[in-house]
């Protein structure tokens, strides 16, 4: 289920823009219809409230909880059940933070990444990307949507962006609390700088070197870290919101002086950040996580050479802490067509 495709069959009941918004909102800030001043009872036209109960079924039934696994940092991952059997992730982020899927596996095949290893099996609905956010509404508050759960954003454009535009406009969502996490693609960036919510950027780079960022992520596009970096700062500059850029930290391959000076050269007096985010290790893979005072001790001497480093610690760690380590493991027994 669509965004655009709830709004039209609203409009088809006589909705007009204004009563659209409203049921929206009531979904994605889970709030009841007949609550405030304007309660719907007073404020929809009737064949739109004689549609909501079978309406909003629907929407219940976009998600469900499958598994829930606590972290003892305050994470939560979330095993999501799709309407066809699917399953994707999700996490509650400590602070008010919650990360959401954007597709069933993924194309970009990046090496350290459980997500796509079976490849890309089917694209998530924008429905059901706002649904893993109504989902983690229902356990905590949530005030940040990073999209950096399973699935490549830029692959998936019209899903995402129509997401984003609903909990940008609806949800009481700070548009630079909306993370649009991706690999790079010059497509991506043009209809960013075009949508209606601008969102935060978060560029994975992961090395300097080009041969060594086409090995780790076989099947993103062909650009780069020059080439990325340029598109970067310049999303940065027209939208006022520094980019991110994400380097899983891995030990013995992109963890040493070489990779550190192309930092240093590539980012300082950029308009951005450098989230140094150690790997979690996947037992099923051969990349190790350096230790925690290795990484503090290569963050800390990037930060003094002018490259604002923050050094991140993957939510849960302690409950499958990779990315897609749920979801295959609960997905062994699951017949998957590939899309």
């Amino acid at each position: 289920m669509r965004i655009r495709a709830i709004r039209e069959r609203l409009a088809l009941l006589g909705a007009l823009p204004l009563h659209q918004e409203r049921v929206l909102r009531d979904w994605v800030q889970g709030a009841a219809h007949e609550r405030g001043r304007r309660p719907a009872s007073d404020f929809l036209p009737k064949p739109v409230r004689e549609a909501l109960p079978q309406l909003d079924a629907e929407l219940a039934g976009l998600v469900r909880l499958v598994s829930s696994h606590p972290g003892a940092d305050g994470s939560e991952r979330l095993l999501v059940g799709l309407s066809d059997g699917q399953m994707v992730e999700a996490v509650l982020l400590p602070r008010d933070g919650v990360c959401v899927s954007s597709q069933v596996g993924c194309a970009v095949g990046c090496t350290f990444c459980m997500t796509g290893r079976d490849g890309l099996l089917r694209q998530v609905s924008s429905g059901e990307i706002v649904a893993q956010v109504v989902l983690a509404r229902s356990r905590r508050p949530v005030k940040k949507v990073v999209f950096m759960g399973m699935g490549e954003p830029a692959h998936n454009l019209d899903n995402v962006l129509e997401a984003i535009e609903l909990l940008g406009t609806e949800a009481g969502i700070a548009h630079k609390n909306l993370v649009f996490s991706t690999v790079g693609d010059p497509r991506a960036f043009a209809r960013l700088l075009e949508a209606r919510v601008k969102p935060a950027v978060a560029l994975s780079l992961h090395t300097t070197k080009s041969a060594l960022r086409a090995g780790l992520l076989p099947r993103a596009p062909r650009l780069t870290p020059q080439e990325l970096v340029e598109h970067g700062e310049r999303y940065a500059r027209l939208t006022g919101y520094p980019i991110q850029y994400q380097w899983t930290l891995l030990e013995g391959v992109n963890d040493g002086p070489d990779e550190m000076d192309g930092i240093v050269s590539l980012l300082r007096g950029k308009y951005a950040i450098l989230n140094m985010i150690p790997y979690n290790t996947v037992p099923e893979l051969a990349y190790r996580r350096p230790s925690w005072e290795r990484a503090r001790a290569i963050a800390a001497s990037l930060h003094a050479r002018g490259v604002l480093t923050k050094l991140r610690d993957s939510a849960g760690q302690d409950v499958d802490g990779g990315c897609g380590q749920l979801r295959a493991r609960a997905g062994r027994t699951i017949l998957v067509r590939r899309a």
